[in-house]
């Protein structure tokens, strides 16, 4: 019995770890934007990638009439939690580069894996409020210095575009 209630706990433990970072990463984001790096376009970037990004979200939520693993609601796709540290991981990534991405997408995918540890989203949900945030903020962000590498594909090809700012 002991054994079980502790395992709840983790799980708990789990939840409330994702729900802390993704309500942490994109607030001490915008907040070093505007603080650290007097970023103003840079923070303008960022509320239009997070915005879009769950304005999407919730859109498809709407619509799409999904049950949650754990039969709570009929909103299980896409994940917002996920969708927001995605656009937020993105947006760090493209603006200033990957020294400073790759713990924030690591914390991102900490959240997506949360909330399927929590029952409260499918793989598909969380792979898809991933894509949803990742492609906000590849649309709305643009580097802060340095080389920007955008991928681009369309009907008729593949191909990537680079971009350094002087």
């Amino acid at each position: 019995m002991l054994l079980l209630s502790s395992i709840q706990f983790a799980y708990a433990d789990i939840e409330r770890s994702g729900d802390i970072i993704h309500l942490l990463l994109p607030s001490a984001t915008l907040s070093a934007t505007f603080l650290y790096e007097d970023d103003h376009q840079g923070s303008l970037q960022l509320i239009k990638s997070v915005g879009v990004s769950r304005l999407s979200v919730e859109a498809l939520k709407f619509s799409v009439d999904k049950m949650r693993p754990d039969g709570s609601s009929d909103d299980s796709f896409p994940s917002g939690h996920t969708a927001d540290t995605f656009a937020t991981a993105t947006f760090i990534q493209q603006r200033y580069g990957w020294k400073w991405a790759i713990p924030a997408y690591a914390a991102a995918s900490f959240v997506g894996y949360s909330r399927i540890n929590s029952d409260q989203h499918y793989v598909e949900d969380v792979l898809a409020g991933a894509a949803i945030g990742i492609l906000s903020a590849w649309y709305f962000t643009e580097p802060y210095q340095g080389i920007k590498i955008t991928p681009i594909a369309t009907g008729k090809y593949y191909g990537v575009n680079i971009n350094y700012a002087f």
